[in-house]
C-alpha cells in the first residue's frame, strides 16, 4: 500500500497546492494528446476549483484538449443545487471557458441504463482501455467523507458489487439525494493517478483507518488497489 502525504494547515492552503501541482502538471504535457480527468464534488472541491480558475487564468494555463467526467453524481438535473456539474461548471469550467465538447458529465436526470451507458461509451471513447477494460484516466481527483466513503462509494456493500467491474454504476446511498451514479473500484485502481484531498471537521478517524493495512473503508480500498495515491490534507491524525 503506497501513498504520498501532504500536510496542510487549512482548506485553502490544501486547495492551492494541489491546485499549483495540477496546473504545472498541465503545463508539462503535450497538448496534441487527450487528457483525461475526473472531478467530484463537495465542499472542499468549491475551494480547489475556485483556486485551479483562479490559478490558471493568473498563469494562461492552456486546457486545450483536457477532458472532464466525473467520479459520481446525485440523480438530478443539471440545474439542481446538488449538482456536482452544477458545482463544477460555476466554479470551473465556465470561469474557464472549457468548450462543451470537452465536458461530459453524468447526466443524471435520464433513465439511469440510457444514461450509464452513455457514459461508459463517452469515458472509453477518450481514454486509452486496459486488458480489464477498464479507462485509463489521467487523473481522478477525490473528496472522503466522515465514514470514509470516497465519490458514491460507500461502506457496507456485498463484495459481490464492490467488486463488480462496471467502470459506471447506479448506487443508492444512505445521504441525501440516495441515488447516484458513480465510477467503480476497478476504474479507480486504474487511473494513472489518484488525488485525495481530504478536508474538514470529523474525519481525521476515517482517514486514519484508510491509510492503516487492515483499513477496510472505501478509500482504504482505493489505496490498497494502487500502486500510489497523493493525498493532500489538513486533518490532524
Amino acid at each position: 500500500m503506497n501513498f504520498a502525504l501532504f500536510p496542510f494547515a487549512g482548506d485553502l492552503s490544501l486547495a492551492q497546492a494541489a491546485a499549483g501541482a495540477w496546473l504545472d502538471q498541465l503545463a508539462a504535457r503535450n497538448p496534441a494528446c487527450p487528457y483525461t480527468v475526473a472531478i467530484s464534488g463537495g465542499r472542499i472541491a468549491r475551494v480547489f476549483f475556485e483556486a485551479v480558475a483562479h490559478g490558471a487564468l493568473a498563469r494562461g494555463t492552456s486546457f486545450e484538449n483536457v477532458h472532464f467526467f466525473w467520479a459520481d453524481e446525485r440523480c438530478v438535473a443539471p440545474e439542481h443545487p446538488d449538482s456536482n456539474y452544477l458545482l463544477a461548471r460555476q466554479t470551473l469550467l465556465d470561469p474557464l471557458a472549457i468548450p462543451a465538447g470537452q465536458v461530459h458529465r453524468l447526466r443524471g436526470e435520464e433513465p439511469e441504463a440510457v444514461a450509464l451507458a452513455r457514459a461508459v461509451t463517452e469515458i472509453t471513447t477518450h481514454a486509452p482501455v486496459n486488458a480489464g477494460g477498464q479507462p485509463v484516466l489521467d487523473l481522478v481527483f477525490l473528496g472522503m467523507g466522515e465514514e470514509g466513503h470516497v465519490a458514491s462509494l460507500f461502506p457496507g456493500e456485498p463484495e459481490a458489487i464492490a467488486g463488480s467491474p462496471a467502470i459506471y454504476r447506479a448506487v443508492t446511498t444512505p445521504k441525501p439525494p440516495p441515488r447516484r451514479f458513480t465510477l467503480g473500484y476497478a476504474a479507480l485502481a486504474a487511473a494513472t493517478e489518484v488525488w485525495m484531498l481530504a478536508s474538514g471537521q470529523g474525519k481525521e478517524a476515517a482517514l486514519r483507518e484508510s491509510l492503516s493495512p487492515a483499513g477496510g473503508t472505501p478509500f482504504g480500498r482505493v489505496v490498497k488497489s494502487r500502486g500510489m495515491t497523493r493525498i493532500f490534507t489538513d486533518l490532524i491524525f
